[in-house]
């Protein structure tokens, strides 16, 4: 519609019990590919239930990390909403606070676990 934009903000957090492999550096590779199949199945109905969901338009995983140590891996996204007159303007904060209740305080998404200090909203 006309006037109608899309906004962008970040979403990182690392997933402990994902060691990080070489593999998960390439975009093309099996590995990151199905990897971030994975991410999109978890992390898009989170945020399509949140004080955004309705405005809501997709996660793209830019790229995995080694975590703290290489039994883990840090994930970094980037994703979408709708912005215009009839959209509330974006919340970093009250995201940040419905993403932890909804993954168990920052300790569970889907199959993986979570350091509990890693979630990042636009942060």
């Amino acid at each position: 519609s006309p006037g109608a934009r899309t906004e962008h903000f970040t979403l990182n957090f690392t997933i402990t019990n994902l060691m990080f492999t070489t593999d998960l550096k390439t975009p093309n590779s099996p590995k990151f590919r199905s990897t971030e199949k994975i991410m999109h199945h978890y992390i898009d109905p989170l945020l399509q239930k949140s004080s955004i969901g309705p405005h809501f338009t997709g996660c793209k995983v830019m790229g995995f990390r080694p975590g703290k140590n290489r039994d883990s891996t840090g994930v970094d996204t980037i994703c979408s909403y709708g912005k215009g007159s009839q959209v509330p303007k974006f919340n970093a904060a009250e995201v940040y606070q419905e993403l932890s209740r909804m993954t168990s305080g920052i300790t569970k998404l889907g199959i993986y676990s979570l350091d509990n200090r890693s979630l990042y909203v636009n942060g």
